[in-house]
């Protein structure tokens, strides 16, 4: 079984001398720099990335911002390995469900006496919280994007069905599409995508995993976590044709080609769906009047339980230049640089600015869909479960048509070693 090597490599006390050192160096600052900032994947738009750019070179003449973009794939490795070193990236984004696990290591430089400054109460409380550790404020929210359902209007009316309202009308629908569409996906759901279960296992009463006095305790085999993961199977396999192992990368392509009827992504999806077809991963902009969209509905009604996507942003404890650092923060946490979020279909890290999503179909799904939102476990090792593979193993076997019960009660031994290892 696979160990992030934060712990394994005892990296805790080197980030910790690491971050003292960098803040003892106060005339380093005064030095011009090339600060190098890790983005990861292609969420943030190109307007946002280039704002970034010319407003900390022009508020810092004679230093320059690099932007590298990572994936997120093997990214809590490559996180692990370069924020120890002594060629530790300056800033970087990490998933909200990974970011306990490097403030928990002192692997981010510590920002509590900066969360005033940097937006304070108006940031979004969750995300706060998921980049929080031990009282101290380590990681800023960047942005979050709870997940929507996006379907084909046309499809939708062919098959004589309403937009649904609740959890079971969901499944009925996905099903009843897949049926008059032989060959396509009445619900796109590709094996390895396990954050759209987790829906499905809240509304029915379950739990992903919760802390008692012994330690953590892994649900998905209680009696709850196991009546969302039959519905999930049922969806797998009755409505969904997508590949049993992929993953939930490019959604837009089987949308776009007609064999994706509805599917359930994070509210930015919107804009990779539309994307011009000069893009470096084409969209169909011709489909805008078709394309509908709603929140996910609960298993009663009202807006499902959805996992909250995002991501976190946090100064490296090892960056050279950590006064920079934190300027070049301050402008990506600005109105201006987040404004440019919510003008692209994500949630800005600001509760403020929640205007700036606008009035249409998707900002009215956003809005009722975020009420509803949850994160993963806040345990510091649930980047060790993610990074494992346990659960995007434990869904591709789900979606091959496995025994639920089993896997699932193989699954809670699994993680549990992790949690508590």
């Amino acid at each position: 079984m696979r160990k992030l090597s934060i712990a394994a490599l005892g990296v805790v006390a080197a980030l910790a001398l690491a971050s003292c050192s960098a803040g003892d160096g106060g005339s380093r600052e005064a030095e011009t720099a090339d600060l190098r900032v890790w983005l990861v994947g292609t969420d943030t738009p190109q307007e946002a990335r280039d704002y970034l750019i010319d407003t900390f070179e022009s508020e810092n003449p004679g230093s320059t911002l690099t932007i590298e973009e990572q994936a997120w794939g093997g990214l809590v490795d490559l996180l692990t390995t370069n924020l120890s070193g002594s060629d530790s990236p300056d800033l970087v984004e990490v998933g909200n469900t990974q970011a306990a696990a490097f403030t928990s290591a002192g692997a981010f430089l510590d920002l509590t006496d900066d969360y005033d400054a940097l937006g304070g109460d108006d940031l979004l409380p969750g995300f706060v919280e998921a980049g929080s550790y031990d009282g101290k404020f380590y990681a800023a929210p960047l942005y979050s994007g709870s997940r929507l359902v996006f379907y084909k209007k046309d499809a939708l009316a062919a098959a004589g069905l309403s937009v649904p309202t609740t959890l079971d009308e969901y499944v009925s629908n996905g099903e009843a599409l897949a049926e008059a569409n032989q060959g396509a996906s009445g619900i796109w759901w590709p094996g390895q995508d396990w954050y759209n279960a987790l829906p499905f296992i809240w509304e029915n009463g379950g739990e992903v995993a919760t802390f008692e006095s012994s330690g953590w305790k892994s649900q998905f085999s209680s009696p709850g976590s196991i009546a969302g993961l039959e519905q999930v199977q049922e969806v797998m396999t009755k409505a969904s044709r997508a590949p049993k192992d992929a993953n939930e990368t490019n959604p837009q392509v089987g949308y776009c080609e007609g064999t994706t009827l509805q599917l359930s992504a994070p509210s930015w999806v919107k804009w990779s769906i539309l994307a011009p077809l000069d893009a470096e991963t084409p969209g169909c902009p011709d489909e805008e009047a078709n394309l509908g969209v709603y929140a996910m509905p609960g298993k009663d009604g009202g807006a499902a339980q959805v996992f909250a996507g995002g991501s976190n942003i946090a100064v490296s404890a090892n960056s050279a230049h950590p006064e920079l650092a934190k300027k070049a923060l301050a402008i990506i946490l600005s109105d201006e640089f987040q404004s440019i979020y919510g003008a692209n279909g994500l949630v800005p890290a600001k509760l403020s600015l929640a205007d700036t999503l606008g009035t249409d179909e998707v900002a009215a799904a956003i809005s009722e869909a975020a009420g509803a939102a949850r994160l993963t476990p806040p345990s510091p090792k649930w980047a060790d479960v993610e990074a494992s593979g346990a659960l995007t193993d434990f869904f591709v076997q789900i979606a091959q048509g496995g025994d639920v019960k089993s896997l699932a009660k193989d699954l809670d031994a699994r993680i549990d070693s992790i949690l508590n290892g």
